[in-house]
């Protein structure tokens, strides 16, 4: 076989195994479409072995990812730690949740994992509702042009957007409004943490993920393209989705009527106007599901938010005693 009919070979092979069944045509391995792709491949005998069929597999592949915007979508739903939360929020449930309605199991997931690390994030502070939740230490995003404190805003809206749906922390203030707000804060903590946020690139040299031990808080922080991601909030994802997990594990046995009628099924509510319809409404078994996790989440928050004090304790050294240099109460 020549190398043209081995590279058209292998292009066809890919489309086929492509088809309808895989609708996210990335390159990279890393769903479960794309490993059944390469899986397929080599099953039609495409491998290292026969490398022009391979580049031939691979440039129909390359094509329908750009052609689809495949991969650059992965990044487009990824692109911020709420999103990678929940995913690996729904890795750690596991499948247990699918026998719950659509509705149900959202209720679950908003209750385990959503409010909870949403709320540990750092992109607002639930404690400053009168200020919009803005987060200790940081501007509005929308203060007035030129105004003395940038903690208040002049566009209630787009900063409530910017916040609450776009996930967005806002700048850092100057150093002596920052002390304001957190009043341990020093120079060169402030300074070390204004290099890591606009200077420092991370280990991958693009500034999509980098951390610091230190933030304005003095607490550890990993900014994943731009949004940050601390002890607290990884606590109520593991805590959170965990505790679901858990509970589902529980509620998962087949257990028996008393009587012998039969397995049980899960509690749902019947339409009065359609008899033996099932609505999907949040149900009391799911209720129940759902406060279990987000009571995890909440002793995993906890538990995260101890972590944090404690590193940050540690971090911050004693200042000299008045004594040290050289100044003494008068005697009274």
């Amino acid at each position: 076989m020549g190398l043209g009919s081995s590279y058209k070979t292998g292009w066809t092979k890919a489309v086929q195994q492509m088809g309808n069944k895989d609708y996210g045509h990335t390159v990279l391995p890393i769903t479960k479409g794309a490993r059944n792709f390469y899986r397929g491949l080599k099953e039609e005998g495409i491998g290292l072995n026969t490398p022009v069929q391979l580049a031939g597999a691979m440039g129909a592949r390359v094509l329908t990812d750009l052609g689809t915007d495949s991969t650059r979508q992965m990044y487009w739903r990824y692109n911020h730690p709420m999103a990678i939360s929940e995913k690996i929020g729904e890795q750690i449930i596991g499948e247990g949740i699918q026998s719950y309605s659509p509705t149900q199991r959202a209720a679950i997931g908003l209750a385990s994992v959503g409010l909870p690390v949403g709320a540990s994030l750092g992109t607002f502070d639930a404690t400053n509702l009168s200020e919009y939740g803005r987060p200790k230490g940081f501007a509005q995003s929308y203060a007035e042009q030129g105004s003395e404190d940038r903690r208040e805003t002049g566009q209630l809206a787009p900063e409530l957007v910017d916040r609450f749906v776009l996930g967005r922390q806002g700048r850092p203030l100057k150093y002596e409004t920052a002390k304001e707000d957190i009043p341990n804060l020093t120079k060169e903590r402030y300074a070390n943490y204004m290099n890591y946020l606009y200077n420092d690139k991370g280990p991958l040299g693009i500034g999509v993920v980098k951390g610091t031990m230190e933030n304005l808080q003095g607490e550890p922080e990993v900014r994943i393209v731009g949004f940050p991601v601390g002890v607290q909030a990884a606590g109520a994802l593991v805590g959170g989705a965990a505790a679901t997990r858990a509970a589902l594990g529980r509620d998962a046995g087949e257990e028996t009527v008393p009587g012998g009628i039969g397995p049980k099924q899960r509690r749902t509510t019947k339409s009065v106007n359609t008899p033996g319809a099932r609505i999907d409404t949040l149900g009391p078994r799911a209720r129940t599901i759902a406060a279990v996790g987000a009571a995890g989440a909440l002793g995993g928050a906890l538990a995260g938010k101890f972590v944090n004090t404690m590193i940050a304790s540690a971090g911050q050294s004693d200042l000299p005693t008045t004594q040290e240099y050289g100044v003494t109460r008068p005697m009274v």
